[in-house]
């Protein structure tokens, strides 16, 4: 009986890290097609200067920071409002938690795993997101934006 333990151990490790390698790997994809949502979305509304970092290396806030800029309060608002509706219906997904919505300068959309920055110029140039993690990896999406 203990000459099947080894067999029986080893098959369900072996089950288990597939099991995770599996999950690991349709995370990834479901991270990818989620970000090719937002950016979708941002750019339906005009959004501007998008940028995606993956943080998940130096920091354990999120995975990926998506950063758009909007050029006014009421488009920073769209942009925010079309990226939680395209998400919804496309992932099933509600945002975690939403600041900024009140004053629209800057909006934080958590969804978790990914957090989207939607910002209007000038906090933009200010807080320089893009420079404060400068040491994450920059993600190249597919996008089509129009000048």
């Amino acid at each position: 009986m203990s000459e099947n333990f080894p067999t029986v151990n080893s098959t369900l490790t072996t089950a288990v890290a597939n099991t995770d390698a599996n999950k690991a790997a349709a995370g990834q994809d479901a991270d990818q097609g989620m970000l090719a949502t937002i950016v979708e979305a941002a750019l339906d509304r005009k959004g501007s200067d998008l940028v995606v970092l993956r943080v998940s290396d130096v920091s354990y806030l999120a995975d990926y920071f998506v950063l758009v800029t909007g050029f006014s309060r009421v488009q920073v608002r769209a942009i925010s409002q079309a990226i939680q509706g395209k998400v919804e219906e496309n992932w099933q997904r509600k945002p975690l938690r939403i600041e900024g919505q009140a004053e629209a300068n800057w909006i934080l959309v958590d969804y978790g795993d990914v957090i989207v920055h939607i910002l209007m110029p000038k906090e933009r140039e200010f807080y320089n997101l893009e420079a404060f993690w400068g040491h994450a990896e920059r993600v190249n999406l597919p996008q089509e934006q129009d000048s």
